[in-house]
């Protein structure tokens, strides 16, 4: 794992892909390039524990959990399907590997596709009661891996403040 190296009154910020390292004095350590660097990090940190975590205990992939979730979510509010983009969308992948997730996803029986009579080209996606079930036991686990994801990530004093953060959005969402 890419760590913030401080040497003598500079940091090294890790490079990043097709860059070299940067060094900065301390005083612009709060520079938006690297926080940024600093949020990447912990992100790949805390996805990288939850998708261990999920695909141990429930043999789903961070990014099946992601998608089951935001049908469930679509799912209870009454409108049932989401599209390829929308799930791309909360995802976080281009449409061309949400497909393949989407074709992984229904050969395993966890959603199902139809497609709009008049125009074949819109697919629609439902989680099946399947994915649903694998789903809110997946819950716990997915919640248990982000707390201890970001509670590790808190012992690293470069990300201390962006966790710090999170907590307090956490709090502030929860109120």
């Amino acid at each position: 794992m890419a760590k913030l190296l401080r040497t003598g009154g500079a940091t090294l910020c890790p490079p990043l892909p097709g860059r070299p390292a940067m060094m900065t004095t301390l005083s612009t350590a709060s520079t938006l390039p690297q926080c940024w660097t600093s949020l990447t990090l912990l992100q790949g940190q805390v996805e990288a524990y939850a998708e261990r975590v999920l695909r141990r205990q429930h043999g789903l992939a961070l990014r099946e959990y992601l998608a089951l979730a935001a049908l469930a979510h679509e799912q209870s509010e009454g409108g049932g399907y989401l599209q390829v983009g929308q799930i791309a969308a909360s995802v976080g992948l281009s449409q061309s590997a949400t497909s393949r997730l989407v074709t992984r996803m229904e050969s395993r029986g966890v959603i199902s596709r139809s497609s709009h009579s008049h125009d074949r080209r819109n697919v629609y996606l439902r989680a099946t009661e399947q994915g649903l079930r694998r789903l809110e036991r997946a819950r716990p686990a997915y919640a248990d891996a982000l707390q201890e994801a970001v509670s590790a990530a808190a012992q690293d004093p470069v990300l201390l403040p962006l966790v710090k953060i999170l907590e307090g959005a956490s709090e502030m969402a929860a109120a």
